[in-house]
């Protein structure tokens, strides 16, 4: 049979090679996609042991089809099964722990800038969350490889200690300092050991499902982004601010006991050696470039409206109750938003839908909260619609990247890519609180922030549309 690419998540197996003797016909996907490079080429030279030349696999028929060490076997992901969902149930609660704290951010933002930090620049303010950011994704980079190699156990125990900590003692902190070694750092490191194992135990278990199965656990960011605001918002007035961070972390501490049971890897550890650097040399593959730079645009869009919704809110009218609601119908619309495009993703192609999905974050912010002002119902309007829009951003581009690698080496490209988009992250609240400082009444920093949001969004919209311009030309009906 010839053995070319079923659909697009079949990229990972052109560089693999066969023995000669079994070429066919050229594949009519000849051009169409490619992999990563292979650090570790098969140079073909092993004619000693009868193995003789090789030859790229686009240009092979062979039967049955022959797979080097560490290539994905489509047939030995199971897809599902018990096993496979109560992995993707560990991995719930250990996003929870992560996504669900940064969905929040606008909670302690406007909480912050209110009490601990009212003297501060809403500029410095942003820096506590961005470094928070910054570390989950950039520390990232360290994880990946050690995931790769020794699996999820100990990074997984290790860090959910640690994000518990945080919110433990978050409430203790009064000053500046203490906020940011007890919030950005001690939080950050402990987000970033269960960031990179949480979608990486994932793509052990699944490959043509894996958008499915990425976006069920991705909706954890959702859910904690509605009840932990609700759990603040009630639990402050009543018994104040450290015991309502305290409840949050017996919370995280509940989720992280079922993560640890949970999460486990499957295929064979990678023998890439471990390193604390990036793997420069996925760089010279354009589709992976292309990739990394709209994640990092796209972190640009997507926190600025999740870290200042709830003081757009109180800036234009709202009361604190309405403020902190707009922010959970934001995570309830993500909700959906996570679970239904990574369903589809599936079936129409990963960089397809997460193309459609940055347009649409542009949109909406143009058409809805651009113009919101003091209309309560227009802000509901856009909180809803821009948290389904947004709500892909997170658990989209995870699959992505899985599409571009061998899920053996899942952690160690996860990683570099995060490791750009973390420089996003870094970046992001600080120009937004900058930019919201300008003009000569807040207004104008307020209609400053909202198009850089737009403006950020089609740039990551146009990198995604770029890296799939790239593997499947312009045809509009190709999956990928």
């Amino acid at each position: 049979m010839t053995l070319a690419p079923r659909n697009a998540d079949d990229s990972c197996l052109i560089n693999q090679t066969v023995p000669a003797g079994v070429l066919g016909p050229p594949s009519e996907h000849l051009d169409e996609k490619s992999q990563l490079p292979n650090p570790n080429p098969n140079t073909g030279e092993d004619v000693e042991n009868g193995v003789g030349h090789s030859y790229p696999i686009e240009n092979a028929t062979v039967a049955p089809p022959v797979l080097p060490e560490g290539g994905d076997d489509e047939d030995d992901f199971p897809e599902g099964g018990l096993e496979s969902w109560l992995v993707v149930v560990g991995s719930f609660c250990s996003m929870m722990s992560v996504y669900g704290i940064i969905n929040i951010a606008a909670v302690f933002e406007s909480y912050f800038s209110s009490n601990q930090l009212a003297g501060y620049s809403s500029s410095t303010v942003g820096w506590i969350f961005s470094v928070y950011l910054f570390i989950v994704f950039f520390a990232g980079i360290q994880v990946g490889p050690i995931f790769d190699r020794y699996g999820p156990r100990l990074l997984v125990l290790v860090g959910s200690l640690l994000v518990v900590a945080s919110q433990m003692l978050l409430g203790l902190c009064e000053e500046y300092y203490q906020i940011f070694l007890t919030y950005s750092v001690l939080g950050g490191i402990g987000g970033a050991l269960l960031n990179v194992p949480a979608y990486g135990v994932i793509a052990h278990f699944f490959k043509e499902r894996r958008g499915l199965a990425t976006g069920i656990a991705a909706t954890s960011g959702s859910i904690g982004g509605i009840v932990f605001p609700i759990i603040l918002q009630n639990v402050i007035p009543t018994l104040g601010f450290p015991w309502a961070t305290r409840i949050i972390g017996f919370i995280l501490l509940f989720l992280s006991a079922v993560a640890n049971l949970l999460m486990r890897s499957r295929l064979p550890p990678s023998h890439h050696p471990l390193s604390v650097l990036p793997d420069w040399a996925l760089f010279k593959d354009l589709k992976f470039s292309f990739c990394c730079a709209g994640i990092w645009f796209m972190e640009w869009g997507i926190f600025t409206p999740l870290t200042y919704i709830v003081s757009y809110g109180l800036a234009h009218g709202q009361d604190a109750n309405d403020a902190y609601t707009l922010l959970a119908l934001l995570c309830a619309g993500s909700f959906f938003g996570r679970f239904l495009p990574g369903f589809l993703a599936d079936r129409f192609g990963r960089f397809n839908v997460i193309t459609i999905t940055n347009a649409l974050c542009v949109v909406t912010v143009l058409a809805f909260w651009l113009p919101a002002g003091d209309s309560r119902a227009m802000l509901i309007v856009f909180a809803l619609t821009f948290g389904f829009a947004s709500g892909s951003n997170l658990g989209l581009y995870p699959v992505c990247i899985g599409q571009l690698c061998d899920s053996r080496d899942y952690g160690r490209v996860f990683a570099t890519a995060m490791m750009v988009g973390s420089f996003g992250t870094l970046t992001s609240l600080p120009i937004a609180g900058a930019l919201l400082e300008i003009g000569s009444d807040r207004e104008q920093g307020w209609l400053a922030l909202i198009l850089f949001a737009a403006l950020s969004y089609a740039i990551a919209m146009s990198c995604f549309l770029a890296a799939r311009v790239l593997a499947v030309s312009w045809r509009v009906k190709e999956v990928y």
